[in-house]
């Protein structure tokens, strides 16, 4: 389930007080554990209501009030969006939560609803999937499409032109035989063991990745975008929907390079290589 973890408002907080070095850095440590044990989505605090605004709605009007505004105990001053197990999971993370507030202070936990629980007035699933539209517009908001090309064993021969030819730049190069992970039985030909299995190069302002792949010919038809999303659950939305009357050429699978990564043709014939970022060594 999903949960707010809403953070109340108190008169430190409205008056604009900064916490101490202290709890600031007791606060970090405490959204690294919820980060760790990957139940934290998001989290941020709120600039008091002093620079805030109120939209006030009667009917067809609006009325825009400046503020402070001065019910303090009904004010938020921060919030984490949390994915848990349970009600009573998120509350056994609340307690471990440093006071957030030089006084005392009050955390809430409120459930969010999920679209299962409109059901009953949504029985055709029509606003269900209009809203998986609008998650999946939304999770490529913030992605990165890069060219992957494939040389058909002349990779390290076409690295070295375009350094020669247009200044790129070759920021990696891995080869097969230096794969921390085996390749798969006969996925490699022989004789390719020393060819180049990964390598990313930059040109100007454009980074683009390049491989020898496993023994296929270049063909430039012969080529991927690759599609990185910022969190698996997007890069598993995306791969989906790719895929809807295409094929899968590799499921999305957690890999050495990466937390989730798969490829898909989709419906057009065009080749995708959706995948997670993994840490940088």
């Amino acid at each position: 389930m999903k949960v707010m973890v809403i953070v109340k408002a108190t008169a430190s907080s409205e008056a604009g007080e900064l916490p101490s070095e202290a709890l600031l850095k007791a606060m970090g440590q405490f959204n690294e554990e919820l980060v760790n044990a990957r139940i934290m989505k998001a989290g941020e605090g709120l600039k008091p209501t002093s620079e805030a605004k109120r939209v006030h709605f009667r009917g067809t009007d609006r009325t825009v009030t400046d503020g402070p505004f001065a019910e303090t105990k009904e004010l938020i001053a921060g919030y984490w969006l949390w994915e848990v197990k349970s009600m009573e999971e998120a509350v056994e993370w609340v307690k471990r939560c440093p006071n957030p507030m030089m006084e005392d202070s009050d955390i809430d936990i409120r459930p969010i609803y999920e679209m299962e629980d409109f059901a009953e007035v949504d029985p055709q699933s029509e606003v269900a999937k209009h809203e998986d539209g609008l998650r999946s517009r939304i999770a490529t908001h913030d992605a990165n499409v890069q060219p992957y090309l494939f040389f058909g064993g002349r990779c390290e021969e076409a690295l070295e032109f375009y350094q020669q030819a247009i200044g790129a730049s070759v920021s990696m190069c891995m080869r097969f035989n230096e794969s921390p992970a085996p390749a798969p039985e006969g996925m490699i030909p022989e004789g390719f063991e020393n060819k180049i299995m990964h390598a990313s190069f930059e040109v100007g302002k454009m980074t683009i990745m390049a491989s020898d792949g496993c023994g296929e010919r270049s063909a430039f038809g012969s080529f991927r975008l690759t599609l990185s999303m910022p969190s698996a659950a997007d890069a598993e939305l995306v791969f989906n929907a790719l895929a809807e009357g295409g094929t899968v050429d590799m499921p999305l699978t957690k890999t050495f390079w990466s937390p989730r990564y798969g490829m898909v043709t989709d419906k057009f014939g065009l080749g995708w290589m959706v995948m997670v970022p993994g840490e940088p060594c």
